[in-house]
């Protein structure tokens, strides 16, 4: 495994059990995102969703501008609304057959289209972050709208049944708001509306009421589907949307700022803490596994976590961990986050004991001499915890 390696096990309350090296900072990768979920359900109204609208305005000669006003949701689907899944609860086809009902219902059958991208400001990528993203298959700037997260799906790596099976890593646009627009354009076009020429940003008119609008899944089941599906983009997206709910900025560093704070305002010890993005794909973050311990022990604790516990992936059910255990006598019973990148593994969530009670625990691997024999030990000892 390695000499780089920080193991913590705290009970309910988060009072330590068993540590090593616990005060000792150390990347911690994917597990990162615990934090961010923490922060923003302490924050956010995590029953909120993220509405995509259309807005529509008229000049003096009559010429009619369909304004196409992104607020987040970076899950749409081009087809119709699914009620029955996250990927996809807002559809562009559904918003296009209703904004085209609405423009024939006003004798309007050809406008100019804008795309308001506007929400993130003009910084939307961690510095440095493209180390760990080659071929573009991990992150993407966060925008106000996207398309299956920006997943580009072809047919070496096809678009799954299930809309919300996000495990293959197929490559992601960098330019989501521009795609987003350009299918909506065509949807219009199908329905008889004539987009006169190509989409193009624009600011969208303020105090006008939107003339269609679907709406994204509530922000709880996106941090969910963030966790499970360790969507990098999302998690940076709920830190940026953290800081403005908390009026700090809006830019990469903000986010990360906001997260802090608000961890430190639920009394999370951040000693050691250093953030270089909000979901720990950028190089050169640190923590220490009892902020990791401790973030999970206030999931169990305070209603204010709910959405970040509840959006753990279930070994033996769902998510990044549905495999990282050795027994299937435990399989339900590991609520975890994991972290893996080059030269980091790692692990933290909540256990129910075969025979009563709950654990909280955090591993951390750094350098390890042989990466998956270390990724197989975490897997062993996260089972074993599960019987004590």
């Amino acid at each position: 495994i390695g000499s780089d390696t920080s193991v913590i096990v705290a009970d309910t309350q988060g009072d330590g059990l068993a540590e090593h090296a616990a005060d000792t900072p150390r990347e911690p990768a994917s597990t990162m995102k615990t934090l961010t979920a923490l922060a923003a359900s302490a924050t956010l109204d995590m029953a909120s969703t993220l509405d995509t609208q259309v807005l529509l305005t008229q000049d003096e000669g009559g010429s009619a501008t369909v304004h196409l006003k992104g607020n987040g949701d970076m899950l749409l689907s081009a087809g119709e609304s699914d009620p029955d899944h996250v990927n996809g609860r807002a559809g562009l086809d559904t918003l296009a057959s209703a904004t085209a009902s609405a423009l024939a219902q006003r004798g309007i059958d050809s406008v100019q289209l804008g795309y308001d991208d506007t929400l993130f400001g003009d910084e939307r990528t961690p510095v440095g972050i493209e180390r760990n993203n080659g071929d573009y298959l991990y992150y993407t700037p966060v925008s106000s709208m996207a398309i299956d997260g920006g997943r580009q799906y072809s047919e070496t790596t096809p678009k799954p049944a299930n809309p919300d099976d996000a495990t293959d890593y197929p490559v992601l646009s960098q330019t989501t708001a521009a795609d987003t627009a350009a299918v909506f354009a065509k949807l219009l076009e199908s329905r008889g509306i004539t987009v006169t020429q190509k989409p193009k940003p624009m600011d969208s008119p303020q105090d006008v009421t939107p003339i269609a609008s679907v709406s994204s899944a509530t922000l709880a089941e996106i941090l969910s589907f963030m966790l499970r599906h360790s969507d990098n983009t999302l998690a940076e997206e709920f830190g940026r949307l953290t800081a403005l709910a908390r009026h700090a900025g809006n830019s990469p560093t903000a986010a990360t700022q906001a997260v802090r704070a608000a961890l430190g305002e639920l009394g999370i010890d951040t000693t050691g803490l250093h953030m270089a993005d909000c979901s720990g794909l950028t190089p050169g973050s640190t923590l220490t596994v009892r902020t990791l311990v401790a973030v999970q022990s206030r999931n169990l604790t305070t209603g204010v976590g709910a959405a970040a516990a509840e959006g753990l992936s279930v070994a033996g059910l769902v998510g990044t961990a549905a495999s990282r255990y050795t027994d299937d006598a435990v399989a339900g019973l590991l609520r975890v986050k994991t972290g893996s990148l080059e030269s980091v593994t790692s692990m933290a969530g909540n256990i129910s004991r075969i025979n009563g009670g709950a654990l909280s625990f955090a591993v951390i691997v750094n350098n390890p001499e042989d990466y998956s024999a270390a990724r197989s030990a975490i897997d062993a000892f996260a089972t074993a915890l599960a019987k004590l």
